[in-house]
């Protein structure tokens, strides 16, 4: 684990839930979808730390409670050792200059009746940062750092493609030049080799600027290239947290190793001799989950034990994290 004055931001035991009501007039809550339940990490200064998994399984919602579009229903988290769970007014505006997010949708994120410019001055604007002469210059500055022409400025986002967008999205995240930036499937909704472009930014970005980003994926492609580490989640639960090339090479947690089994390899005859590991059954509904490990029922390793306790994340191998006793080292 990286030094306390290393880690940026940790998360200790997270839950967000959602409440499941019923009735017109006098709703009643009948339940809760367990979207988050009890999510602990820690992410250092300048790393990118991949989070992955199937859809419903937590990722997004982590990203905006660490965002603070929402509250978690319970657990901490610290940004630079202070607790900011509970932040409102001034505190919390301080807090989102310094974190920012790039989101999955170039075109809805953006809104269709302002310019480039005004999109990408708006965050100084919002903060009273600078008059209106110095943002222009910094709005101008910010295109051509994200590879776009100065004279964009002036057009609406319909009039650009998916990953001119894309980069001006990015140009507004940088703006208010933020520590952390929670990027949420920031390339799943462009080409494949426009993906690449806008991930080798985010690589230079990170490098030049010294950012640190949450790289919310489900492309474990794009991952091994972005991430120093990664953490995969199932139903709301870490599964397993480990440095890139180990996760990738090493698997240890069944869910995992189906997961990455699932990812086909570009040669044919590769692909079709090599061994897949297929997960039975359906996952779970977060407002039910199962008791125990959120996995058993899929797992072919589950055992008894299994079924009653709440496995913990135990270190297998140095740096490489599992939520499953059953794992042999």
């Amino acid at each position: 684990m990286a030094e306390p004055a290393d880690i940026l931001l940790e998360l200790v035991n997270l839950r967000k839930y959602f409440p499941v009501t019923r009735g017109a007039l006098l709703r009643k809550v009948v339940g809760q979808v367990r979207a988050v339940n009890g999510v602990s990490f820690r992410v250092r200064r300048g790393e990118t730390l991949g989070l992955v998994g199937e859809s419903g399984c937590g990722k997004t919602t982590i990203g905006r409670c660490i965002l603070k579009l929402d509250d978690p229903t319970g657990g901490i988290i610290r940004f630079e050792g202070e607790d900011i769970t509970g932040l409102r007014g001034s505190g919390l505006a301080g807090f989102r200059r310094r974190v920012q997010a790039v989101f999955q949708d170039p075109y809805s994120s953006l809104n269709p009746r302002m310019r480039v410019g005004e999109i990408i001055e708006e965050p100084l604007v919002i903060h009273g940062i600078g008059d209106r002469r110095s943002r222009q210059a910094r709005g101008r500055e910010l295109l051509d750092i994200c590879g776009l022409p100065k004279n964009l400025s002036r057009r609406f986002p319909h009039e650009m493609s998916g990953g001119q967008r894309q980069r001006v999205g990015i140009a507004r995240a940088l703006a208010l030049q933020p520590e952390f930036i929670v990027c949420d499937e920031a390339v799943s909704a462009l080409d494949v080799s426009i993906q690449a472009q806008i991930v080798n930014l985010l690589e230079e970005l990170r490098d030049e600027f010294g950012l640190t980003y949450l790289f919310i994926a489900h492309d474990l492609s794009v991952v091994r290239h972005l991430c120093q580490r990664v953490a995969v989640m199932y139903l709301g639960k870490l599964v397993e947290l480990a440095e890139t090339e180990g996760l990738f090479d090493h698997p240890r947690h069944p869910y995992t190793r189906a997961l990455l089994s699932a990812v086909p390899v570009p040669d044919p005859e590769v692909e079709a001799g090599r061994p897949h590991e297929v997960v039975r059954g359906e996952v779970p509904s977060p407002l039910n989950p199962p008791s125990g490990c959120v996995f058993h029922p899929r797992c072919e390793l589950a055992v008894a034990h299994c079924r009653e306790a709440v496995p913990a994340l135990q270190e297998l191998r140095p740096r490489h994290w599992v939520a499953c006793p059953e794992v042999v080292p």
